[in-house]
This record gives structure tokens, sequence and C-alpha cells, in this order.
């Protein structure tokens, strides 16, 4: 399977604004959901981040809860993994990796494993939208940490949905 397409492939205008994306979630009838904003427990801390907001933009869909990180295998909690190297498309690419934060474990092939089996749940499911927690490693769509700082970027499942057609979206986005 091929990864995104390299960032200078993609024109400026190739991202949908932030209201197009809120447009795309209020047509889509199936939604690819990160599971820690419905409520589990599953963040990398064993906490979840359950949201009001996106439960209340959810009513009246079929929603298809994901979590990458658990799904690839990774226990709950687990150490905080930040992108290195660049963001979710550069790991794609080959020019970037996901690491534990202290221990500096490379966790790459995990990423990408769950970023894959979230792929296959949107398409198994017809999800054509991805509402998915921002600043996250795996899901965030517009900031996640590199190399221990918050930057503009989306990482590794944000990206392959995205490259593979999906509308992604924030719970920032809300």
């Amino acid at each position: 399977m091929s990864g995104p397409p390299e960032p200078d492939e993609q024109p400026a205008h190739a991202l949908p604004s932030q209201e197009e994306r809120v447009a795309a979630l209020r047509e889509a009838r199936v939604v690819l959901v990160s599971a820690c904003l419905l409520g589990e427990a599953c963040r990398y801390d064993g906490r979840s981040q359950r949201s009001e907001r996106v439960l209340a933009a959810l009513a009246g869909k079929d929603v298809v809860p994901v979590c990458p990180e658990v799904a690839s295998g990774l226990p709950i909690p687990r150490p905080p993994v930040d992108l290195r190297g660049g963001t979710g498309v550069d790991v794609w690419a080959g020019r970037a990796v996901a690491v534990e934060r202290e221990a500096g474990t490379d966790r790459t092939e995990a990423f990408q494993r769950g970023a894959r089996l979230a792929l296959d749940a949107a398409r198994r499911f017809g999800a054509t939208v991805a509402l998915l927690k921002e600043k996250s490693p795996s899901c965030g769509s517009q900031r996640v940490y590199e190399s221990g700082q918050l930057r503009a970027g989306e990482g590794i499942t944000a990206a392959l949905l995205r490259a593979e057609g999906l509308t992604v979206l924030s719970d920032e986005d809300l």
C-alpha cells in the first residue's frame, strides 16, 4: 500500500477549509471517530477525552470508534510518543519516525499498522469522514508533537486517511 502523496505533490487548495470539513461531517452517514473522544479510556495515559461537542455532532450517525494505537497492539497506558523528523506525511515518505518520548523506542511500525487498521475499518463500514483527536501522533489532523514541540501538521493515521480520500477533521473543528 502506498502512503500519502508527498507534501509538495498536494496543491495548496487541496485541503478543505474548516467550514467544508464540518459540512462534510454534517452530511456523512458513517463517521470514523477517535475512541477516546467517545469516552473510551484508551489514551496513552489511560484516560479518555470524552467530548460532549463530538457526541452532539455525531447524533443520528453511524459511528465507527477506533484507536489506532491500541488496535496495533500497544498497551494502555503506554509511554507518550512524539514524531521525530517531521509529521505523519513524512513518516509515510520514510523521512520521519514515531518514537517514545523518554526511551526513544521506535514505534513507527505499530503506528503505521494502526493507521492501516483504521483505514480498513473506514472502508469496511463506508465512512467518508474521520473525526479525530487533535495533537495525537496518530490522529492529529492540524497539529502534532514533533520532537517535543507542538507544530502544524498531521499524525500518521490522519495523513493516511486524508491521502486515501477521507475528509479528516478534529475535535477542535467543532
